[in-house]
């Protein structure tokens, strides 16, 4: 049917549904809008028509009202306020609030709603409910007893929140607490629903106990879960408390956890709205491991740590007091790492052929507390301690108890084959020693089994690997093992392929040049312990040796510490003698002078040239070549392959050595001379031979080496020529009582390997 012209108001009328599928019933309203001129009235009935569109004709709507059931409801929901602070500044914060809404069936109204009730809709009769003002009334006073005011009269104008006026706040976080721990109960015991939103920062579950597991069936690892039980459910803690540091980085710091009082309160999300109430002190263990580790993106499940890393699980059982499962020999571990000087002292073995000082059994409890555990450690005595004396004794142990069935094998540098063979037969003739070396050592090795200690070097290991790898060791012990300093060297891949129950590094200098050679020991010793090399890179090196951050380093102290047992002479050795280092200045005269200048000028010239032409980064060999020929013009001119250089007759350093080395030995002492540069060694070789000064001398080539340290060592010589390279470590030189470094290494630690070839246990 088409409405007369001027009754048509097409532009205020809307159709909720004009599907012909669609049911009879269609709610149509009539909205206020502009009239259809007359003259469109028309065109407007006959478009209708023509398009078969069958609209329903409007009718009365009946209206009546109901009396349903009466519920209030206590929304606590997140609101963002603006703070306006007493400086006039003002910034934007999050406001835990409560709405008091009235629910009647289902169908709620706010509380500062004011006229009719709800309504609906149904079977064609608008439904309007009745509200029960009184009931009403009685709530908003049940809930002003609870302690809830409006925003204005808790906070007065400090805070606005756009929309808020009927918004309802308990104040501090304290009386919040304490509401959503009891009086949140009360409330609903009077007939308060109580409906708290996801955004709702203060919804606080309750912890009703506590719990720990770990499991070391993985061999070198073992897992470690903390976690709390809500609601008689398990829930972990590691990824709740992960997700905490991920949010607030700048709070998890390892000085702000050392600051961390332990009644303080940390509140954590459960990810379901929820949150948890935790004591720092019982969680701020937990924390460091995570906050050390820098975990980020955890994987799902139990953390997964080496079997070093027990004594994190002591430090959780002290603070947490959880009820801990499966931690029983972990937790044992875990204490007597903690507590380190607590191991128990030993008996040396039977065949010991030597008396060792206090300090030495310490170390050798040490190395046998490794063994007990099945972890692997670095035995790091100053140089002249007696690491291979310990070492020694601690194989003649295992030995004598029947542990070691099966042959151990060490690895040292050639120079120091010699020693490791002597010391064995000097203090411990019981183990059956073959040393593979030389070119007849392939026939021997089907000897090997038959041995108790195995020899070999560092340039032999990965020749023979295939071979030396067909056996099973007790112990493989890396003997200066500053020399797998670069994991990926041969030398450093074969160590790490040998199957071993136990492996051990001895070295004076666990870290000579950066905290890389660190890492390569231990992923010799305890593969994870320190992550890979990438991870390692990024949570400890860059940090510390780029931006010097204390807190990296001393997380890497404390993660390392056990597993590194280190004495000084100052402390353990006072029958030493006090050691006097003299720098001697020397100054270049003469032509020796205009050799230096000479060559400092020509090399700087290129090297200048090299950094336009091809940058800094692209530089480096020209810069070090470049040093390298100005440390030989002061070193010796002998040694500057230049024409200008032959006919220097100056030299500085030498005529000081002419002077004062045959001086020194008419006074009776015993002198070792070490220099980078061997082509110096001969040099000087030629002028004690012309002097008639008995010499021994070690450098690359030396066949005979054992031969040129006993002499030395039974008094026929007088002087050890040395090279830095050959002789800086392992050699046992306590006949000397000076050492000279002829040309100043830019590693002093390098300096303190060979000063103390000579300054070490036996030097008197």
């Amino acid at each position: 049917p088409v409405a007369p012209p001027w009754a048509v108001r097409p532009a205020a009328l809307t159709l909720s549904r004009v599907q012909t599928d669609a049911p009879a019933e269609v709610t149509a309203r009539f909205l206020s809008g502009p009239v259809l001129p007359p003259a469109q009235a028309v065109a407007l009935a006959h478009a209708i028509t023509a398009s078969g569109l069958n609209l329903p004709i409007p009718q009365t709507v009946q209206v009546r009202e109901e009396r349903l059931p009466y519920t209030p409801q206590l929304h606590l929901l997140a609101r963002e306020a603006t703070h306006h602070a007493f400086s006039g500044a003002r910034h934007t914060v999050t406001l835990p609030l409560a709405e008091l809404r009235h629910a009647y069936a289902g169908l709620t109204v706010p509380d500062d709603h004011a006229g009719t009730g709800p309504a609906v809709f149904r079977g064609g009769v608008l439904t309007r409910v009745t509200r029960d003002p009184e009931a009403e009334r009685e709530a908003a006073h049940t809930v002003a007893l609870s302690g809830f005011m409006l925003l204005d009269d808790a906070y007065g104008h400090e805070y606005t929140v756009p929309g808020g006026d009927h918004l309802l706040t308990l104040g501090d976080d304290d009386a919040w607490m304490a509401f959503m721990r009891a009086g949140r109960e009360d409330l609903e015991a009077q007939g308060f629903t109580i409906h708290v939103h996801p955004d709702f920062p203060l919804n606080f579950a309750e912890i009703t106990d506590w719990y720990g597991e770990t499991d070391d069936s993985h061999g070198g690892w073992f897992t470690l879960d903390l976690g709390i039980v809500v609601d008689g459910q398990r829930l972990s803690l590691i990824p709740i408390l992960a997700d905490l540091i991920a949010r607030q980085p700048q709070l998890f710091t390892p000085e702000a956890l050392a600051e961390l009082k332990d009644d303080e309160v940390l509140h954590a999300s459960l990810g379901d709205g929820r949150r948890v109430a935790l004591p720092a002190g019982r969680v701020r263990a937990i924390l460091g491991v995570l906050v050390e580790l820098n975990l980020r993106d955890l994987p799902p499940g139990p953390l997964r740590l080496p079997l070093l890393d027990a004594a994190r699980v002591a430090q959780l059982e002290e603070a947490v007091q959880a009820r801990w499962l499966g931690a029983e020999r972990l937790l044992d571990l875990g204490r007597r790492l903690r507590d380190f000087r607590g191991v128990q002292d030993i008996t040396p073995p039977q065949g010991l052929r030597a008396d060792l000082r206090p300090y030495q059994r310490q170390g050798v409890a040490w190395l046998q507390f490794l063994r007990e555990y099945g972890m692997g450690g670095i035995l790091a005595d100053d140089m002249g301690l007696g690491k291979t004396v310990q070492t020694l004794s601690h194989l003649l142990l295992e030995k004598e108890s029947g542990r070691a069935d099966r042959p151990s094998l060490v690895v040292a540098p050639t120079s120091v084959i010699g020693n490791w063979q002597a010391e064995a037969a000097k203090f411990t003739p019981d183990l059956r020693v073959l040393t593979l070396h030389g070119k007849d050592r392939r026939a021997q090795f089907a000897q090997i089994p038959g041995h108790d200690l195995i020899l070999t070097t560092y340039p032999l290991l990965p020749r023979d690997i295939t071979e030396l790898g067909a056996f099973e060791y007790h112990l493989v012990i890396l003997d200066e093992a500053q020399n797998i300093k670069n994991t990926r060297t041969a030398a450093a891949k074969a160590a790490g392929s040998l199957s071993a129950r136990h492996r051990l590094a001895l070295t004076g200098t666990p870290l000579e040049n950066h905290l890389g050679e660190l890492w390569s020991q231990f992923n010799f010793l305890a593969p994870g312990l320190l992550h890979d090399e990438k991870t390692f890179r990024e949570l400890y090196r860059t940090p510390i040796e780029k931006r010097g951050e204390a807190s990296r380093r001393q997380a890497l102290a404390a993660r390392v510490r056990p597993f590194i047992l280190r004495r000084e002479k100052r402390d353990v050795a006072r029958e030493l003698p006090p050691k006097t280092e003299i720098p001697v200045r020397v100054t270049l005269d003469g032509d020796q002078r205009d050799l230096y200048e000479t060559v400092r000028v020509t090399t700087e010239t290129r090297v200048r040239e090299e950094l336009r032409a091809r940058g800094l980064a692209r530089s480096t060999i020209a810069i070090l070549d470049a040093l390298l020929k100005l440390r030989q013009a002061v070193t010796d001119p002998r040694l500057v392959k230049l024409d200008a250089a032959r006919g220097v007759q100056n030299n500085a350093k030498f005529d000081w050595l002419q002077a004062h080395l045959p001086q020194m030995i008419e006074e009776g002492r015993r002198v070792l001379i070490f220099s980078g540069f061997a082509t110096l060694l001969r040099h000087l070789e030629d002028w004690l031979r012309e002097q008639r000064i008995p010499y021994s001398m070690i450098t690359g080539s030396t066949q005979d080496r054992q031969g040129q340290i006993d002499a030395f060592q039974n008094g026929k010589t007088h002087v050890f020529l040395i090279t830095l390279k050959a002789g800086g470590v392992g050699l046992n030189l306590t006949a000397a009582d000076t050492v000279i470094h002829y040309d100043p290494w830019w590693n002093p630690a390098a300096e303190e390997q060979a000063t103390d070839r000579a300054y070490r246990i036996g030097q008197d």
